[in-house]
């Protein structure tokens, strides 16, 4: 039986989904990865906050059920309702910018993954304003390792962050779209930052797409 409280966040997600289409269009570009429900990772480049969002509603709908995005947890969590969203909505996994003693920053995502979610990360870390993204932190090349069976898919974030430039609290409507490329795997012996660097090389052969 459906909860009214899992009634508001189906509602809130129809809503979100059809603002952030009328803003946006949300268009979904598939290049050598078409939508499958395989337990994969997404992995794109990170210029706003919204592009959680962004990659969230170009998805599928019987993707989005199966998919969660990692949001910054000092972030997402400064009030209830970004709280509530991130959870009742998105069902996102929370992440710490900043490390804390000994615990990894990896385990919510090797959690989720161990559950067979899959994931939407941002190798980046942070959020960048350059053309290109920033050099891949280690964190994408940690998770093939453990996780070599779960399918690794690249894509290119397009003008989201025009919708919300940064200061502004009133976004402005601005055509985006989401571009996933061809799969890349985790070469045998491949060295660390040879991967990373393939990886990032991947997300920016989608943006002349």
């Amino acid at each position: 039986m459906i909860t009214g409280n899992q009634w508001a966040a189906k509602a809130m997600g129809y809503l979100l989904l059809g603002i952030v289409r009328l803003l946006t269009g949300a268009q979904a570009r598939w290049y050598g990865a078409p939508p499958k429900a395989e337990q994969r990772i997404y992995f794109a480049n990170h210029q706003s906050h919204a592009d959680l969002v962004m990659i969230w509603a170009a998805l599928p709908e019987e993707l989005r059920g199966i998919t969660r995005p990692i949001a910054a947890k000092d972030y997402w969590t400064k009030s209830n309702f970004r709280r509530w969203i991130t959870t009742a909505v998105f069902n996102a996994v929370y992440v710490e910018r900043e490390r804390k003693g000994d615990e990894d920053p990896l385990q919510p995502l090797i959690d989720a993954l161990t559950s067979g979610d899959s994931l939407i990360i941002f190798p980046e870390g942070t959020r960048g304003n350059a053309p290109e993204p920033q050099s891949f932190k280690a964190g994408l090349y940690n998770l093939a390792q453990k996780f070599p069976e779960v399918v690794l898919v690249p894509a290119w974030i397009n003008n989201v962050q025009r919708v919300m430039p940064k200061g502004e609290v009133v976004p402005v409507p601005v055509l985006c779209s989401v571009t996933f490329g061809a799969p890349i795997r985790l070469e045998p012996d491949e060295e660390r930052r040879a991967f990373l660097d393939r990886a990032r090389q991947a997300v920016v052969a989608l943006r002349d797409i």
